[in-house]
């Protein structure tokens, strides 16, 4: 008989076909050890018992629809297959779903939930919306049957009849609940038809144990609520029972019809309001036309209003005296401008050449109606005019007389050029 020999590869494709195949789904409890959060977003941990450890592996896409935040230490039900990785022959889960193992696990959960949306800030004060002191649209997001939307109608109808009420009928319970009111929450915050956005919204269910209100624990009816613009009342199972929702809304109602006190006023403590306000204005209104009553009173009653012709004797005197003192400075200033125009016009009056020409003095004037002052600007034979005050004589020069005092020149006559 000859043995058989296998390569490695053939023994591990072997053990492969085996194990895949006996092994196509699992479920399998354990502690996490070795937890790493790839940068790729894959999570590579161990599960282990007391005796024994399997390696494990979570994609990507699985890891961002867990409901719970892994790491080292907590105990989890990990369903998935067996995979043998021949690289390093090794086995190791592939898991397709993760979730809290043992006892307290949904409190686990919670309040590992609790501490993250606490480190963001979703509980703090600063981000808590103001109520509507009169809502006119209430929406509910409830069961659409049962006693809790039944137990609000009543109250609505007792306290604020007027109100409109809208429904969005929602899972309270089991797997879809959470997928649910988030649907409900982002149809009231952005509807077809403006007309069905309320100015309020309840998020209502019964009592029940943690698990029956576990949809309201679920991170992403939290976000749901937190990220709403419309006011969220949230009143989830009884007085005793607290949710991640209430924490995370703008209001907490112990129950129900708590939550419909809240949102609606009392209809007749608004007309008592009401009736408060009126009498209060109408006080207000008495005591103004009291007030003014009496100042028209005080005007009738006055010396203006009962002698208005002295008033008007006494302006009119006030203007005739205006009128007289105005006239008296305008002439004042006319007479004051008239000297002083006089005594600038003779001051220019003397400075008038032709009266310097009417006392026997002449003007010489150039050809180029250029005045000449000088004896040296004529030449014989040049033409000029003189110019006396009564006119002008136009003259040919035919010899020129030479400055007094000086001798003439050699062979010429006195005067002559």
């Amino acid at each position: 008989m000859t043995e058989q020999i296998l390569t490695v590869s053939e023994l591990t494709s072997g053990i492969k076909r085996l194990l895949e195949g006996h092994f196509p789904a699992v479920v399998v409890k354990g502690e996490i050890s070795n937890f790493k959060l790839h940068s790729s977003g894959h999570i590579y941990m161990t599960l282990k018992d007391e005796g024994s450890q399997v390696p494990a592996v979570i994609w990507k896409n699985i890891r961002m629809k867990l409901p719970v935040e892994l790491k080292d230490g907590l105990e989890i039900i990990a369903r998935g297959r067996i995979e043998v990785y021949p690289p390093s022959g090794r086995y190791q889960l592939i898991c397709t779903s993760a979730t809290l193992a043992g006892e307290g696990a949904l409190q686990q959960a919670f309040a590992m939930l609790m501490e993250k949306l606490a480190v963001k800030g979703y509980f703090n004060q600063e981000h808590k919306k103001s109520l509507p002191g009169i809502p006119e649209k209430i929406g509910l997001v409830t069961s659409g049957t049962g006693a809790v939307i039944e137990d609000m109608g009543n109250v609505f109808k007792r306290r604020f009849p007027a109100a409109r009420l809208m429904l969005y009928p929602v899972k309270v319970q089991g797997t879809e609940a959470a997928e649910s009111v988030v649907s409900a929450l982002a149809y009231f915050n952005n509807p077809v038809n403006p007309d069905h956005k309320p100015d309020i919204i309840i998020v209502a269910r019964g009592g029940g144990s943690l698990e029956d209100l576990q949809a309201f624990n679920e991170e992403s009816v939290a976000l749901a609520i937190f990220g709403s613009s419309i006011p969220v009342i949230s009143a989830i199972g009884h007085e005793t029972d607290v949710t991640i929702a209430d924490m995370v809304a703008d209001r907490r109602a112990g129950t129900p019809s708590i939550a419909a006190e809240i949102a609606a006023p009392d209809t007749q403590e608004l007309l008592r309001h009401f009736d408060t306000l009126v009498n209060r204005q109408c006080t207000v209104l008495h005591a103004r036309l009291e007030g003014t009553e009496r100042q028209i009173g005080s005007l009738v009653g006055s010396y203006a209003f009962n002698r208005p012709q002295v008033k008007l004797e006494q302006y009119s005197e006030q203007i005739d005296h205006l009128v007289r003192y105005m006239s008296t400075s305008a002439r004042s200033a006319l007479k004051h401008t008239e000297r002083h125009f006089s005594s600038v016009a003779g001051k220019l009056a003397l400075l008038d050449y032709r009266r310097t020409l009417q006392r026997g003095f002449t003007l010489v004037r150039n050809n180029d109606d250029s005045y000449i002052t000088s004896s040296s600007s004529l030449r014989k034979a040049d033409s000029a005019s003189v110019v006396f005050h009564d006119g002008e004589v136009a003259i040919d020069v035919s010899r020129k007389q030479p400055p007094p005092g000086k001798a003439s020149e050699q062979g010429r006559g006195p005067g002559e050029y």
